[in-house]
């Protein structure tokens, strides 16, 4: 009997907002394309463009042999485990949905499979081109398809070396472990040499750079923790993930297990920031009054801090020298969490996947606090928001107090929660207490229902903070966003363990900042200042 292979996607731009679908079908033995399918299917949510596009990999697949085994391979946690009988179907339009694509094919001749999304980029190429073309006021056409073409590239790619994103200390610590490896000095990224951060930094509470020269290209594109204590209790989760993003960090395992955070660190200190033998040149760099040293980005010199007593000293990776060519101003991104909705007091799970409900009376209020407080400043000189209601109106009261606009970007959007959206952390204790236990101890497990886990939230805003660092190079940027991106972002430019999340305070209406220079280094400057809404 004939065997074939069903990948299919779909997505929402706003879940909901313009959706569409995709799917393509394979041969399993040669990975030969047989059909695609896509479609524009107007305003729907994730799960039903999902759906969908399960559909419709399934009749194409009927349509070419009707006999066929097929296997499904979809990145939709809640399809997979509802198709396979092992979670309930609640939601209304999911229902219908759920039995059409039963009755496809007669029952045993189908199973299902989850995969990460980045092995589901062709169904999700499809549906993108899909909802391009409608946005378009046109069809999906075959004709006109290049996701077959890119998702091969994409898979046929090499891995580059480690040089690393911006502000991803991961790569630099990869970079600096092959140096000692080596026995030579870390190599600098191309087209670049030594680590000189900008100068004109500062080390004081709510302090950032003013930037001076223009952004490249603006181009439109298209975390994680409920809006209240549940991520601010100090919960620790024991496992070192396996995730692309966490490979550093299952470097230095023994030291997370140990409880040894000062090698932990000094293991995971991208070039340019591992320990130091030398303080800075003179006059580079700024200090508060009583606040140690500072070099450029604000990374104390050397002498002014010492470690525990015992503590092991992660090995320092060859000097290069704050003395480097001038790097240029970096992008700062000043990190704006929302103001208070009415679930933010009472400490419910609130992210992209719930009712996206306003501002409160006192959000509204801390919004204009900050607004007020960023004008003082004079520094902003862009506003980028999630699609989320709460942060557009916050970054809309901000955006009308500095004379600027605002621009969306999905890619800030809060985790989706799954089944836990509205609930506080107690009920989803009482209700769903084995997924919780599950998603406290690992950050690749997803909230009950198919929510977002917090590896891919890392990876979502690991790519929109590539993509703004390359917008708005040398720009001083607010991102108004939620607690989930904000502590992924620090947490990146830590190079910190994933359990990190868990020990941040990250109030309503608080302002972080972290810059990003053009040779893979960040400095976080800021974290959690409230002092406006004093």
């Amino acid at each position: 009997m004939r065997e074939l292979v069903v990948e299919a996607d779909g997505g929402s731009r706003g879940n909901p907002g313009p959706a569409g679908y995709g799917a393509v079908v394979l041969d399993p033995a040669t990975g030969e394309t047989l059909a695609e399918a896509a479609e524009y299917i107007g305003v729907a949510t994730n799960n039903v463009a999902e759906y969908k596009g399960l559909v419709a990999g399934l009749k194409a697949a009927r349509e070419l042999f009707p006999d066929a085994l097929v296997h499904v391979r979809m990145d939709s946690k809640l399809v997979v485990e509802q198709m396979s009988g092992r979670w309930k179907i609640k939601h209304p339009d999911m229902k219908p949905l759920a039995a059409e694509a039963g009755r496809v094919f007669p029952p045993g001749r189908v199973r299902y499979e989850w995969i990460p999304r980045e092995r589901n980029k062709h169904a999700d190429r499809l549906a993108n081109e899909a909802m391009d073309a409608g946005k378009r006021g046109l069809r999906w056409e075959p004709s006109a398809s290049t996701a077959g073409l890119d998702a091969t590239a994409a898979r046929n790619a090499a891995t580059p070396p480690p040089s690393g994103p911006p502000g991803d200390a991961t790569a630099g610590a990869a970079r600096a472990r092959a140096a000692l490896a080596s026995g030579a000095g870390p190599a600098a990224a191309p087209g670049t040499s030594g680590t000189g951060a900008g100068t004109g930094t500062s080390t004081g509470s709510g302090a950032w750079p003013t930037a001076v020269s223009r952004p490249t290209a603006s181009n439109d594109t298209r975390a994680a923790a409920p809006d209240g204590a549940p991520f601010e209790t100090p919960t620790t989760p024991s496992t070192v993930p396996d995730d692309a993003l966490f490979a550093a960090e299952e470097a230095v395992a023994a030291s997370v297990a140990s409880g040894d955070f000062e090698a932990e660190a000094g293991a995971l200190a991208p070039v340019g920031h591992a320990a130091r033998t030398e303080a800075p040149d003179a006059g580079v760099g700024t200090t508060e009054p009583g606040a140690p040293e500072a070099g450029p980005a604000g990374v104390p010199a050397a002498g002014t801090t010492s470690a525990p007593a015992g503590a092991v000293r992660a090995p320092a990776a060859p000097r290069q020298g704050w003395t480097g060519p001038d790097m240029g101003a970096p992008a700062t991104f000043v990190l704006l969490r929302h103001g208070e909705t009415a679930l933010t007091p009472e400490k419910r799970f609130s992210g992209s996947g719930g009712s996206d409900p306003e501002l409160s009376a006192a959000g509204l209020r801390q919004a204009e606090a900050v607004a007020e407080a960023l004008a003082a400043r004079g520094t902003v000189q862009e506003i980028v928001s999630s699609p989320l209601a709460r942060c557009r109106r916050t970054a809309g009261v901000v955006a009308a107090r500095l004379g600027l606009d605002v621009r969306i970007e999905q890619g800030l959007r809060e985790t989706d929660f799954g089944a836990w959206e509205g609930l506080t952390f107690g009920e989803v204790r009482e209700r769903y207490p084995e997924d919780l236990d599950a998603w406290l101890a690992s950050p690749k497990a997803a909230p009950t229902g198919g929510g977002e886990s917090f590896a891919t939230v890392a990876r979502r805003v690991a790519a929109t903070r590539d993509r703004l660092t390359a917008a708005y190079a040398g720009r001083t940027v607010l991102l108004v966003t939620h607690v989930t991106p904000i502590k992924t972002l620090v947490r990146l430019a830590l190079g910190a363990p994933p359990e990190s999340l868990f020990r941040m305070e990250l109030s309503a209406a608080s302002i972080s900042a972290v810059a990003y220079y053009a040779d893979g280094n960040a400095s976080v400057r800021l974290l959690n200042d409230t002092s406006h809404l004093r």
